[in-house]
């Protein structure tokens, strides 16, 4: 019988990837940006965002703060790299979101899992058009080339089956198709290139529609499909050492650490109704990979709270920035 044996949750901001000297680069988009979205839904530009709040964030918004939390964001990384090392799982199942990466706009399941042998990157395009911050965010994306990581196609297919036979109607997909323009992103490369730390271990990547609407699934539905993920991996009847993960978020692209803390609140509770709760206006653009964290939720359900790690980056002087997480699960009879 399979079994989960550790959870855990992480960020993958480019910030992480990024030398805090450069945090203050890629600051730069927020001042001109039109489309901040706030946890009540609306969309705002960076001068509204003032007009309404002014500049709470002066003192955050500094160099030798940025260099302060990136430290503190590393010490987690490598914390949740010390928990994959000491677990020694032998599949590890990525929840995370899809970017236009896999999928495109034109085919967006709400969720799907895939069950293919290959994991392929997608190389991140057009980057000459691009701000000169986001070259070597690709490299830690691992989204650089094509890389190939192994997939664990049994355990996908059974998980894609369980789901069915538990009224989950799952996407399936077991190929990429066009390496060169399609394959997955940052939400898996960055857990692999981050920690791992050079291990191939078998990836199942959940691919869960978090940005796209209309076909996003609301937090409770998150949740309840986790918690039925848990039933399908119990069910698997080889011995298998299981890690789940939860790439992206927490709030962004406007820091809300009411909300954050809200939803890790929530996950250490066990709290479904807390996290049911949670509005759909509060989940949308970058804010929306919360998703992830209460899918996994509801997979380590009964499992032991171990330990999080929350930091709120406010990048401007406004807000606008990413609150870093970082947490773990173990056994309850660990």
């Amino acid at each position: 019988m399979a079994r989960v044996v550790l959870g855990l949750g992480l960020s993958h901001t480019p910030l992480l990837v990024l030398d805090p000297a450069r945090w203050a680069e890629r600051a730069q988009e927020d001042f001109t940006s039109k489309r901040l979205i706030l946890s009540d839904g609306r969309n705002v530009s960076y001068d509204a965002l003032i007009a309404e709040r002014g500049e709470p964030y002066v003192k955050e918004a500094t160099r030798e703060n940025f260099a302060r939390q990136h430290a503190d964001a590393q010490t987690a990384l490598n914390r949740l790299a010390d928990e994959i090392e000491a677990a020694q799982p032998d599949v590890v199942l990525v929840v995370g979101d899809d970017q236009d990466e896999l999928f495109d706009k034109d085919n967006t399941p709400a969720f799907a899992i895939y069950h293919g042998a290959d994991v392929v990157m997608h190389p991140w395009q057009n980057l000459d058009a691009e701000p000169n911050w986001r070259i070597p965010v690709t490299v830690g994306y691992k989204m650089d080339a094509a890389h190939v990581f192994p997939g664990h196609p049994e355990l996908g297919e059974w998980l894609i089956r369980g789901l069915i036979s538990r009224d989950v109607d799952v996407g399936s997909a077991r190929h990429v198709p066009e390496p060169e323009k399609r394959g997955f992103g940052h939400a898996y490369g960055f857990v692999v290139d981050r920690l791992f730390r050079g291990r191939e271990i078998p990836l199942v990547p959940l691919l869960l529609n978090t940005y796209f609407p209309p076909s996003t699934p609301r937090p409770a539905r998150c949740y309840d499909i986790g918690r039925k993920i848990a039933g399908a991996i119990a069910d698997y009847p080889e011995d298998l050492k299981v890690c789940v993960i939860a790439s992206g978020g927490l709030s962004h692209f406007v820091t809300d650490a009411k909300l954050d803390m809200q939803v890790i609140d929530g996950l250490f509770a066990d709290n479904r109704q807390a996290l049911a709760d949670i509005p759909e206006c509060a989940v949308l653009s970058g804010s929306s990979e919360i998703r992830n964290w209460i899918m996994v939720g509801g997979i380590v359900s009964g499992m032991k709270p171990a330990w999080y790690e929350y930091i709120p980056v406010y990048r401007t002087p406004a807000g606008t920035g990413v609150g870093l997480g970082f947490a773990a699960w173990h056994p309850a009879n660990g």
